[in-house]
């Protein structure tokens, strides 16, 4: 970073804090007043290592002065998700790890096969760090937050200008897209970082039900030993069901490969909807104690959004709940199934899963308040029971089949009431059927063909009358 030349303390032998700095030349060499950098730096969760932040600023400031592809930094944001990852110990996996997770994901496949019609997917077992988690699901992160992101970068920008004192306006000039880049890196930073500490939760690729990286079947191995401390069970259990799961998953999105379009869309179409709160924005610059920085992080920690439930944001809000209490579900009831006889534990297992589904783990939090979107399946239990029911119903195959299209899926009233589902589903059969078959009489000419042979049988009603006889003394012709 390029050194103050209004400041004679920062030379190269007393150099200045990186972030001071940085302040300070944004503020055009002006002072800090009661700005603490360190404390600032403390409140946005970034470490107090000067060399570090040395670095981290130097590229927020060569991106500020440059132009981006859009309203955020997407660069910036997967630098600072692979810096939190790597936080205390990311450690590379080891080959004793990785052979681990390739057989328990094997023997996961062979104790799913008989407990569903989807085949086995045939996909390689992968053991990922916590830094390779962030390198293969971050393309679908990106994909499913830039409708709030970019709503985000700009509400920032706005709120950035509209705060900032005149003089300094007229010092700025024209340079408006620094201010907007500005935005986008502030965004940036706290989605990477929160990323970053989902990757020291999630103990699969589609821990959160969603398929963050297709067409992969992956266990973290740090991330799995840390989930079974505490529980007082064999780790080998642990890293059986949740290899279980995680086949169950990856054999369901790659058999039904609709589906995770399906679950992507909703996502991406409720996010659309989400309304950014520009007063809590503009109260936040406004009010902001650079001398309180615990003061500061509560109220980023907050958010800054305030859903409105219009129609169209609620009818996509339940789609996305049900699909994934629907994805959960299925997959808690194969798991389950399958672990039942083979794994002692596996019903203290499922309980644990299933409350931690529910409740979310501090970094799912963090995530849910920075973009206003929660991936948690409130109603799995109910889903469990529904595809336990299909089951004693249709069979194994019978519950699959509902798998293959969109609109055969169960809605949240089945949901509610799963044993009518069935009888639901052939009354509505039944009507679409009727529908269909008079669809298709009127496009075959049915209906004309009706009427012609109704005329037909009254012309031949009249022909069949007795002809007028000619030697009838009535008759006009006589």
């Amino acid at each position: 970073m390029t050194s103050n030349p209004n400041n004679p303390s920062n030379d190269d032998e007393n150099p200045q804090d990186p972030l001071a700095e940085m302040l300070q030349n944004l503020m055009g060499g002006q002072g800090m007043g009661n700005i603490d950098p360190a404390e600032l730096a403390k409140a946005a969760g970034l470490p107090n290592d000067p060399q570090l932040l040395q670095q981290m600023f130097a590229q927020v400031q060569a991106m500020m002065s440059s132009s981006s592809d859009g309203p955020v930094n997407w660069q910036l944001a997967h630098e600072n998700a692979r810096r939190v990852a790597a936080t205390g110990s990311d450690p590379s996996v080891s080959a004793h790890q990785a052979k681990e997770i390739d057989e328990a994901l094997r023997l996961a496949e062979l104790w799913l096969d008989p407990v569903t019609d989807l085949s086995a997917t045939g996909l390689i077992g992968r053991a990922w760090s916590r830094a390779e988690w962030v390198e293969a699901t971050l393309g679908t992160w990106k994909r499913l937050t830039e409708p709030v992101a970019n709503s985000i970068a700009n509400a920032l920008s706005n709120a950035l200008t509209q705060q900032m004192p005149e003089e300094m306006k007229s010092m700025m000039g024209g340079a408006s897209s620094m201010l907007q880049n500005m935005g986008g890196a502030i965004f940036g930073m706290q989605l990477g970082q929160a990323i970053g500490a989902l990757s020291a939760e999630v103990v699969s690729s589609t821990d959160i039900g969603v398929p963050l990286a297709d067409l992969e079947m992956a266990l973290l191995p740090a991330n799995v030993t840390k989930f079974g401390e505490g529980l007082s069970l064999p780790e080998n259990d642990v890293r059986l069901f949740l290899a279980v799961r995680e086949a169950a998953h990856a054999r369901l999105f790659v058999q039904v490969p609709w589906l995770r379009g399906h679950l992507l869309g909703a996502i991406e179409a409720y996010a659309r909807g989400i309304h950014i709160d520009m007063s809590r924005i503009e109260d936040l610059a406004r009010d902001l104690d650079p001398s309180n920085p615990e003061g500061i992080q509560e109220a980023l920690s907050q958010g800054v959004f305030t859903p409105e439930r219009t129609p169209v944001q609620t009818a996509a809000l339940e789609k996305l709940e049900t699909a994934l209490a629907l994805v959960e579900g299925w997959v808690d009831e194969l798991t389950a199934e399958a672990t039942a006889n083979v794994l002692p534990s596996a019903t203290a297992l499922r309980e644990t899963v299933r409350r931690r589904r529910a409740t979310g783990g501090p970094a799912e939090h963090a995530f849910s308040s920075l973009v206003g979107l929660e991936l948690r399946p409130r109603r799995l239990r109910e889903a469990a029971t529904l595809w336990a029911t299909l089951k004693e119903e249709r069979g194994i195959a019978g519950r699959d089949a509902i798998w293959h299209h969109p609109d055969l899926l169960p809605t949240g009233d089945d949901l509610d009431d799963p044993k009518g589902f069935s009888e639901r589903r052939r009354l509505a059969e039944a009507s679409d059927s009727e529908v269909d078959d008079a669809l298709q009489k009127l496009l075959n000419g049915g209906y004309d063909t009706d009427g012609q042979e109704a005329q037909d049988s009254k012309g031949e009603s009249t022909e069949d009358e007795p002809e007028s006889d000619d030697t009838d003394p009535r008759s006009p012709n006589k």
